[in-house]
């Protein structure tokens, strides 16, 4: 195919996408449910388990092999600027008041599934494993995608419930900002341990991870809060742009040498990045702006076609796996998370709330997903199993709250507007 025939192609292949993951938002939010949850299915229909499967030919013309290449890239940029903006958001403020109950509810949430995800991946290896994979590697991997939260899917869910002012919105939120940290440290050593030639190339790699955070933190956002403060130029906004989307993508170059991956990098550089400043703030939101509603449809859409349900539908062992894969999960986040916050004085309807939350795994889930197929620890037959745990999980997340709390979807959202409108921005 020619260039121009290849531009033809990603010029059709671009706006069936993200049209098609806004209706698929659209359409679930009349049912009460976050956004990311149409996107995701909508991603699913696209690909060879429906579309692939009614009518290749369509399939295969809208995306053709051609155009993956920069449809895949285009995506992998917009998951590098919303992973930046998931650490620029993550407020570990809220654990004033919550610090007890929150880390000891968010180490519950991740050691209790880790562990029950590391015993699962002893019988999962000898049947999905892919060929030449070592076990260690898969078993890290299977443990950790067991542990993980959805941070900006949680906050977007407590909006739409009118519970992000509350005082269990502030736990949830706390919990699932402890959460995310440690979930991204543990998959960073996972991927370190996964590249790594030898268990002294994953520690070099583990060492050089923490020095560069450590630099980001102590060097990096001091001197880009004392720049972004000091502009005054009528410019000013359109350069603190310009300089966020640049550092968030040399701080992913040098993630992805030091040996991680590249979206650890760029969720460092959001951590890093200073808050309370309007040259700061404003820039953000107008990356979010392009990048949400623009960019990461084509990272659903190309999870989409590495999604093939029909491989399990032929065989109804794989059901099996994939129900146990669900059990593991929901007992391991929801158990875990819920047992932790009724230890620590939490009433059962909020602790079982509090659990609901922490199993909502959504985007967070399939960018950890789709890092294990790229490194190829996972092959595709568990990839699709564990994106149909992440759309389970997610989709039950929002009623079972509202079950809980007994609240109806058109309930008032929370007092505080600044930190609603930035949340509800949020997949």
């Amino acid at each position: 195919m020619s260039a121009a025939e290849t531009m033809r192609a990603l010029l059709v292949a671009v706006p069936v996408a993200i049209l098609a993951c806004q209706a698929g938002a659209s359409l679930v939010r009349r049912f009460g449910q976050p956004p990311v949850i149409g996107e995701i299915a909508m991603g699913i229909v696209l690909g060879p388990s429906l579309l692939g499967w009614l009518w290749p030919e369509a399939q295969h013309w809208l995306f053709p092999a051609s155009v993956l290449p920069y449809t895949s890239v285009l995506g992998q940029l917009g998951l590098l600027a919303f992973m930046f903006l998931v650490g620029l958001e993550l407020d570990l403020g809220a654990l004033r008041g919550n610090s007890r109950t929150a880390v000891a509810v968010s180490q519950a949430g991740i050691l209790l599934p880790l562990g029950l995800g590391a015993l699962l991946a002893f019988p999962l290896y000898g049947h999905l494993a892919p060929d030449g994979v070592e076990f260690t590697p898969f078993l890290l991997f299977v443990a950790v995608a067991m542990s993980i939260t959805a941070f900006p899917v949680l906050a977007r869910i407590l909006v739409d419930r009118g519970l992000y002012g509350t005082p269990l919105g502030a736990l949830a939120m706390a919990c699932a900002a402890v959460d995310d940290v440690a979930a991204w440290c543990l998959l960073a050593l996972v991927v370190a341990f996964s590249t790594a030639g030898s268990p002294f190339d994953a520690l070099t790699a583990a060492g050089l991870t923490v020095a560069f955070g450590a630099f980001m933190l102590l060097v990096v956002r001091p001197l880009l809060a004392r720049w972004a403060k000091g502009r005054t130029d009528r410019a000013g906004d359109g350069v603190v742009l310009v300089l966020l989307f640049s550092g968030l993508s040399l701080s992913a170059l040098a993630t992805d040498l030091i040996g991680v991956h590249t979206l650890f990098g760029a969720f460092l550089f959001g951590v890093a990045a200073p808050r309370g400043h309007r040259r700061i703030e404003a820039s953000s939101a107008r990356l979010r702006a392009v990048v949400v509603p623009v960019l990461l449809p084509l990272f659903f859409v190309h999870t989409g076609l590495s999604t093939e349900i029909g491989t399990l539908a032929a065989d109804p062992v794989q059901w099996l796996w994939t129900g146990a894969l669900l059990a593991i999960a929901v007992a391991g986040k929801w158990g875990g998370a819920a047992g932790a916050a009724l230890a620590c004085g939490q009433s059962w309807r909020q602790a079982m709330s509090i659990g609901a939350l922490m199993n909502c795994r959504g985007l967070t889930e399939l960018v950890v997903l789709s890092i294990g197929l790229e490194l190829g620890v996972i092959g595709p037959e568990l990839f699709t199993m564990l994106v149909l745990v992440a759309l389970i999980t997610t989709a039950v997340t929002s009623p079972a709250v509202t079950r809980f709390q007994r609240l109806r979807p058109a309930d008032p959202p929370a007092r505080d507007p600044e930190p609603v409108q930035k949340a509800a921005s949020r997949p």
